[in-house]
């Protein structure tokens, strides 16, 4: 096969692997490489019997070695390609996030076949994350492109700030780093609406890439249920589920967190909403808050805590977190009361949430009934073949 790019020849058991729709090809599947490649080149991965795979970037330094963005032997990696990738992710939130697009992620990496690019849209400002050498080094080409679609839309958009600052970067041999693209002048925060609440956003030092986009429909699952009813919000953060309680016209909302700075966020986004006497906002470790509550004393408790384990090596650990905050919540349930838990460790699989949470309503004495069952938002998307983009898992019980 005569090609322009240079080969990487992998396993049977990497064969198999990309079979099955896998994006990456990891290291320990590599049977042949040519040490003199150049770290971020398009490689051609091909078995060992010379049959082509797929084109992708290559990542001398990380276990991902290649990160697979086309499967066609006629494809070419131009300006036209990557215009088209970003054009269909714009066209699909358009489609599902028609009225949240100035909120919304408009490229989540592999699931929009762009792997290694996320990008967040908070007003007039894009923010960009990139994981991968090879899509670093064309980053300004992305930029433009990316720019474009959306100003040929009629999307008026000021800069781009870079979050560069994810510890993946530094396994791709990517230096750590945020800031304006081509440095320009802008403010690093703004006001979004999501859903018909206004909220801080802080692009320069907030989570992730300012704030977590990915629960804004599930947040709107508990505004729908919380009239007259007393809810309590732990791992608060920013306050986003504690602000659509109160926007429902909750009875009562206690937002718990252990860290100040985070309440003093969710302070501030009540008083955008005219919401702070709405919201009791106490600083505590959640775990010790539960122990100290009343049976009966909340009619919803929601469960939303940071990932309890970010690697396989600690998903025993993580387990016996969840299942010791989801006991202590059902046992606070009166019988009617309602459980919102879950879970954004993709490390802990649905089928152990769903085992850990059947184990904890067994050992407390209560049988769940199921309202509902989410995951992360639609700007968020799944591909089925890759497991890595499912993350999320969001339940809705009624504690009988």
């Amino acid at each position: 096969m005569n090609r322009k790019y240079p080969k990487v020849t992998i396993s049977k058991e990497g064969e198999k692997w990309l079979n099955q729709g896998q994006m990456w090809m990891y290291k320990n599947n590599v049977v042949d490489l040519d040490d003199t490649i150049e770290n971020g080149t398009l490689v051609d991965i091909m078995t060992t019997s010379d049959r082509y795979l797929g084109t992708g970037f290559l990542s001398k330094q990380s276990h991902i070695t290649v990160r697979i963005l086309a499967i066609d032997l006629n494809e070419t990696f131009g300006r036209d390609f990557f215009k088209k990738r970003i054009q269909f992710a714009y066209d699909f939130r358009k489609t599902l996030e028609s009225e949240n697009m100035t909120n919304c992620r408009l490229i989540f990496g592999e699931a929009d076949q762009l792997p290694g690019l996320t990008v967040d849209r908070y007003n007039d400002i894009l923010v960009t994350q990139i994981s991968s050498y090879g899509l670093d080094k064309i980053k300004d080409m992305l930029y433009e492109v990316l720019l474009e679609v959306l100003r040929e839309d009629g999307q008026d958009i000021k800069g781009i700030y870079e979050r560069n600052d994810i510890n993946v970067r530094s396994k791709e041999g990517l230096p750590l780093e945020k800031g304006y693209w081509r440095g320009t002048n802008l403010p690093t925060t703004t006001v979004i609406n999501e859903n018909g609440i206004k909220l801080n956003v802080d692009v320069e030092n907030g989570q992730k890439t300012g704030y977590f986009l990915d629960q804004k429909e599930n947040r709107v699952l508990l505004r729908k249920m919380a009239h007259g009813k007393k809810v309590l919000d732990c791992f608060t953060h920013t306050g986003g589920f504690a602000l659509n309680a109160a926007y429902g016209n909750a009875k009562e909302v206690v937002a718990v967190d252990l860290s100040q700075t985070a309440l003093d966020q969710a302070y501030e986004n009540a008083v955008l909403n005219h919401l702070e006497n709405k919201i009791q906002f106490v600083q505590a470790d959640v775990f010790k808050y539960l122990d100290e509550c009343k049976t009966g004393q909340y009619d919803i408790i929601v469960l939303d805590p940071p990932a309890f384990t970010k690697s396989r090596r600690t998903i025993d650990h993580a387990y016996n977190g969840y299942k010791k905050i989801n006991m202590k919540a059902m046992r606070l349930l009166g019988r009617g009361g309602y459980l919102i838990t879950c879970s954004c460790s993709r490390f802990m699989e649905t089928a152990n949430f769903e085992k850990m949470l059947r184990e904890s309503a067994h050992e407390v004495g209560v049988t769940l009934k199921q309202v509902s069952v989410t995951q992360q938002n639609h700007d968020h998307p799944i591909l089925w073949t890759m497991e890595e983009t499912s993350y999320l898992k969001f339940y809705i019980f009624q504690i009988i």
